[in-house]
């Protein structure tokens, strides 16, 4: 055992031990079971300290604050224009590096998250309805019956199985998924309660005053019905023009229906919108062929969907208006 990287743990400690008490290295050898180079060696190497091994770095400290402020400053560039705009700056380094680099800072490519651009000015209602509503309790939000509109659209892309063919099979239309230029789409409207599901509403047109109201005529009012029977409850919606209409304002008194005051750019205050979003995930497996097969598909998944499930979300509700509060208004991660 000549070497020092041959050296077990346990020496190591035998030959630092008997080292701090004075020991020869001769004896220190014996007692260690090692060649007496093995323990000098070892000894040297802890007096000195091992040095680093390696190409030296092409980049300073300085050089790396300049990068980390240009990759804080523009998160949006890829890396090709960071690198750049580094070297601009009179650094000498690859992309490779540069990347690298923001690896080690901790920097990672991402998806951005997208939230709705709320100014000054909805913030603090978003805060001021937050904090009208922070003492609500379950049973108060369980007579609110929530609404939203939401497109589905035919996914052509990397989602769902894979294939399994064999070579030259490529172009074989057994092993081919179907693809359009135009995606086909459907706008539906739908509405919840603590109770579950009112039936959905697919929109052929523009959604304008009139068309809105003839929803609520026909869908909204069956679905309070199915929901509340004759039980008082409060209508959510947002504030779409054909939302907020004075026609539209007017049907509701017309009908003796309250609407519930609703901060502008809230999706994140809106349970419904998670309820979409469980739709389109259990649909990312399905491959409908047309806008027909895309609503029966839609029809059969909205279905399934649980008064459980309605309840958990509208219990949501403290909570997220918690984390508007938190938030002072800014939008949060619901």
């Amino acid at each position: 055992m000549g070497k020092t990287s041959d050296l077990t743990a346990v020496q190591k400690t035998i030959i630092d031990t008997l080292h701090k008490e004075g020991k020869t290295q001769k004896v220190i050898a014996k007692e260690a079971g090692c060649s007496q180079s093995s323990v000098s060696k070892h000894i040297n190497r802890q007096a000195k300290g091992r040095k680093k091994c390696g190409r030296k770095k092409c980049t300073s400290s300085r050089d790396n604050r300049t990068l980390q402020r240009i990759v804080t400053t523009n998160p949006f560039k890829n890396v090709g224009e960071i690198h750049k705009e580094w070297t601009a700056a009179g650094v000498s380094a690859s992309r490779t590096t540069t990347r690298r680099l923001m690896k080690d800072m901790g920097f990672r490519c991402r998806i951005p998250c997208v939230k709705p651009l709320l100014n000054m000015k909805q913030r603090k209602k978003r805060l001021a309805w937050a904090k009208d509503k922070k003492d609500w309790t379950d049973a108060e939000w369980s007579k609110v019956m929530f609404s939203d509109e939401s497109k589905f659209c035919i996914s052509f892309g990397n989602q769902g199985p894979r294939v399994w063919r064999k070579s030259g099979e490529a172009q074989n239309p057994r092993c081919m998924r179907s693809s359009v230029k135009f995606l086909p789409s459907v706008m539906v409207w739908g509405a919840m309660s603590s109770a579950g599901v009112g039936p959905l509403c697919f929109l052929r047109s523009r959604v304008n005053a009139a068309v809105y109201q003839e929803v609520l005529e026909h869908f909204m009012l069956p679905a309070a019905d199915q929901l509340y029977g004759d039980a008082d409850f409060t209508f959510q919606q947002d504030l779409a023009p054909a939302h907020s209409a004075k026609t539209t304002s007017t049907w509701f008194k017309d009908h003796g229906i309250p609407v519930l005051d609703w901060p502008a750019n809230s999706p994140d205050l809106n349970p419904i919108e998670n309820l979409w979003g469980i739709v389109k995930r259990r649909m990312q497996y399905a491959r409908p062929n047309n806008a027909e097969e895309l609503k029966t598909t839609i029809r059969a998944t909205w279905a399934l969907i649980t008064p459980e499930q309605c309840h958990r979300l509208i219990e949501s509700m403290p909570r997220r208006i918690t984390a508007v509060i938190e938030a002072k208004g800014a939008p949060t991660k619901y």
